[in-house]
């Protein structure tokens, strides 16, 4: 079976500036790989990379291979059929009008910073639907209203019904991040890109959503491309790990492997550059070189 998400020798340019530099994934259906890095290291240019929303400025070479699904929408045929799998398809080579039919329906994002990801002049319940009437312009405003009800109830929007049509500055920080997550699951994609997803939170709103994603992720069996700096919110949620560094990877392993026993020193630096309840505070911390 091959890999949901194969990423081969990706660079991406702006210019002279290198952002990544040849990198090689893989994620398989199911799987939530964290890619771990300080700003800068070239990890959204990936994710955007992946989605084709890099902008013309930006020169893309490598292979970004994706197992479209097949007849069952699992990636595979259904019974009665030839019984293999449908070709994997090149993200990198396809039309921007097959990029949009991918993009939300197959493969979601969650950005960064929730305050400036939605639109201010729409309301939440509208921007949820239009997610959703975009890949299935035959639904019914009843219908469409229907289904982003049931996306912000299942992030746990209190009273989505009377909120349906609130603003995004009537909410908290915390409950934009959510009404962001069900814009990118209204559709049940395969595959959920979380770029940076709880950046902005405080520690408690931050666990909230890490828990919300993993329940929802088990519950619908997606594969996730969990984009962090802090590597103890990639060890909560994911299973494998990439540490990312200059716009290459320099470490890959199972996320207890690699939190115990990393063996890059780069990776070694940024575990030492974490605080914990032992560290010595008569001592600065170390520093990431």
């Amino acid at each position: 079976m091959p890999s949901l998400l194969d990423i081969e020798s990706l660079q991406v340019r702006f210019g002279a500036a290198e952002a990544v530099r040849g990198i090689s994934l893989q994620l398989e259906q199911g799987e939530v790989l964290g890619l771990v890095g300080e700003s800068g290291s070239g990890k959204s240019a990936t994710a955007l990379a992946i989605l084709g929303l890099l902008g013309p400025a930006a020169q893309v070479a490598g292979q970004i291979l994706w197992q479209p699904a097949g007849a069952n929408g699992q990636g595979e045929t259904s019974p009665g059929a030839s019984g293999r799998t449908a070709p994997a398809i090149d993200l990198l080579r396809q039309s921007p009008a097959a990029l949009r039919r991918l993009r939300g329906r197959e493969i979601a994002m969650i950005f960064q910073e929730p305050m400036t990801a939605l639109n201010p002049v729409m309301t939440i319940g509208r921007q949820v639907a239009e997610s959703a009437e975009a890949h299935f312009p035959s639904w019914t405003g009843a219908e469409s209203r229907r289904k982003a009800l049931a996306a912000l109830e299942a992030v746990s929007i209190p009273e989505a019904a009377r909120r349906y049509g609130d603003y995004p500055h009537q909410f908290s920080g915390g409950q934009l991040q959510r009404i962001l997550i069900a814009m990118a699951l209204i559709n049940r994609p395969r595959l959920l890109i979380a770029d940076e997803p709880t950046t902005a939170l405080d520690v408690t709103v931050q666990a909230q959503v890490l828990d919300l994603l993993k329940d929802l992720q088990r519950a619908h069996g997606l594969a996730m491309l969990f984009i962090s700096h802090d590597l103890a919110v990639v060890g909560q949620v994911a299973s494998r790990v990439a540490v990312m560094r200059a716009g290459r990877i320099v470490e890959t392993g199972a996320v207890r492997d690699v939190l115990t026993r990393p063996q890059h020193e780069y990776t070694q630096s940024l575990l030492a550059a974490v605080p914990t309840l032992r560290t010595d505070r008569s001592r600065p911390l170390a520093m990431v070189e």
